[in-house]
């Protein structure tokens, strides 16, 4: 009986992976798990519209907000492993785990595909601030504890983790005040209502260069290539201070090794072309184009590093 079976089972061993081979066969969806024209779902419509003609096919962009990016994330986790359902994930996934009480995924359910972009933050202060350098903001936190305050687009958001970070590895004691978004934050900061705030380069580079705000210092190890002359955190104020805002591709767990692989050999042509590096630099980001082992591991220091900031600063969801 088995050597009628083998036949059978080569064949269809085959037929299998010239399924794959013939992959996409219809249109992907791209989920992203935020309200459409923020800087991530900006990057995810040109990412889709390259990698759909990289892999000859068509990738869909489909806005899936809420829950800080857990209610689209929780769709692709739940979503059938064949390849035509990915996630467009960014910073928010590696501290929601350490705000809510239960996440509505498990941990497992999603595998990493490839990192996409870095980008990092900018400390600014209104054009007019007393504060010529990070290291005078800090100081006068140090000398007046409770008096300095800073804003951020909500408690979950990288944006207050940052400056939550560089608070903690300074001991200093810093007032938080939350908005609903990173725009309304940056206007006070405009209008002097709140001291300082870490925005994204996107964001806040055309109010500094229009005179409106002024930028301390960014959140990378490296220098910005928007914002040349802005010293880093490390460099100025915190050795070892780094903190990014990250873009990144994720699959529901179980998706077959050759359609992971082809989508991220394709994902990382799409990061290499000049349209998009430029696009990305436009934002003040990197492009990166990441392994799926490359990801994983930075993910997982993601986790640790904000994962200790929110128990040490008892930081809860709003």
């Amino acid at each position: 009986m088995l050597r009628f079976l083998k036949p059978l089972i080569a064949a269809c061993a085959l037929a299998a992976g010239l399924a794959h081979a013939a992959f996409p066969e219809r249109p992907i969806t791209l989920v992203v798990p935020y309200a459409p024209g923020g800087a991530a779902d900006a990057v995810a419509r040109v990412v889709a519209t390259r990698l759909g003609a990289k892999l000859g096919g068509s990738v869909i962009v489909d806005n899936k907000a809420g829950a800080s990016g857990t209610i689209g994330a929780s769709f692709v986790a739940k979503a059938s492993a064949d390849g035509y359902t990915m996630l467009y994930d960014a910073t928010p996934h590696s501290i929601n785990p350490h705000l809510f009480p239960k996440m509505p995924y498990a941990a497992n359910a999603l595998q990493p595909l490839s990192l996409v972009l870095l980008a990092p933050n900018v400390l600014i202060v209104k054009a007019d601030a007393p504060y010529k350098n990070v290291g005078e903001l800090i100081a006068k936190a140090k000398a007046q504890p409770g008096k300095i305050n800073f804003a951020s687009g909500g408690s979950g958001t990288v944006q207050r983790l940052a400056a939550e970070l560089m608070a903690q590895k300074l001991g200093l004691d810093m007032v938080h005040v939350p908005y609903k978004s990173g725009g309304p934050a940056i206007t006070d900061v405009m209008a002097g209502q709140v001291d300082f705030m870490f925005g994204t380069v996107a964001a806040t580079y055309p109010h500094v260069a229009g005179g409106k705000l002024r930028a301390l210092a960014v959140s990378a190890p490296e220098r910005s290539k928007r914002l040349p002359d802005v010293p880093t955190v490390a460099e100025a104020a915190v050795p070892g201070y780094e903190a990014y805002e990250w873009n990144g591709v994720f699959l529901p767990a179980g998706v077959p090794a050759d359609v992971a692989t082809k989508m991220q050999q394709a994902l990382q042509e799409v990061l290499k072309e000049d349209e998009v590096k430029q696009r990305l630099a436009d934002l003040g980001a990197q492009p990166i184009g990441s392994t799926p082992a490359e990801f994983a591991a930075f993910l997982k220091k993601e986790d640790s590093k904000w994962g200790e900031v929110v128990k040490k600063g008892n930081i809860k969801l709003d």
